[in-house]
């Protein structure tokens, strides 16, 4: 259950989050109008079915950014992997335009980077001080 800032299991408590970006294919001005709006409603539907939660996003014309909140038994790599995997199978097949453009949607490529309330200053500082005690 989410309680504010941390989520709790019956094993864990935890606040995982992932900013993430990837862009389509030759970073094609594809994701616009009806596309991007299908685009933010799969996500969505994929995200919660594979148990992670998007906490914002933005659609660009060239890119996605999303920040996403997942527990601990979710590795960033499979929440992008299912993301866009999912994402191009159904954007290709409801938008057929998509698929004499581009070879694939998605380039192979994405950006990660793990996002806390706590600053690594501050983690280190707290790991320092342990030796102190």
């Amino acid at each position: 259950m989410a309680n504010g800032r941390w989520t709790t299991s019956n094993k864990a408590v935890y606040n995982i989050g992932y900013h993430l970006i990837w862009c389509p294919k030759y970073r094609r001005k594809v994701l616009v109008n009806a596309v991007a709006e299908r685009l933010k409603e799969l996500l969505c539907e994929k995200a919660a079915s594979i148990g992670a939660h998007i906490e914002s996003m933005e659609v660009l014309p060239d890119h996605v950014h999303l920040f996403v909140k997942a527990p601990p038994t979710l590795p960033a790599h499979y929440i992008v992997q299912q993301l866009k995997g999912y994402s191009s199978h159904e954007l290709r097949k409801e938008f057929p335009k998509l698929k004499s453009r581009l070879p694939t949607l998605w380039t192979r490529s994405y950006y990660c980077e793990s996002v806390g309330h706590i600053s690594q200053a501050t983690i280190r500082r707290y790991i320092d001080l342990q030796k102190n005690q």
